[in-house]
């Protein structure tokens, strides 16, 4: 079975940042990459970016507004 999110490893690989520098840590700048690239994404408790395998595979659009019907008026009885 295919993990629900990506590794570390990968997200190592999609980042490019496999190590901390000018007093940031490596999640952070993981996150600031993530951000960049305009990947969605949530920190978990520890810390680390967790980014979902099927936003980058593709599996799932994610529509971010909601669909709304077209108005109509409304009609007189008569």
């Amino acid at each position: 079975m295919t993990p629900l999110f990506l590794t570390c490893d990968e997200v190592r690989e999609l980042t490019g940042i496999n190590t901390g520098k000018r007093g940031k840590r490596r999640e952070e700048l993981q996150a600031a990459a993530l951000r960049t690239m305009k990947i969605p994404f949530y920190v978990n408790a520890a810390g680390r970016p967790i980014v979902s395998r099927a936003v980058i595979e593709g599996g799932t659009q994610h529509n971010t507004e909601a669909v709304r019907p077209k108005w109509e008026p409304a009609r007189a009885n008569g």
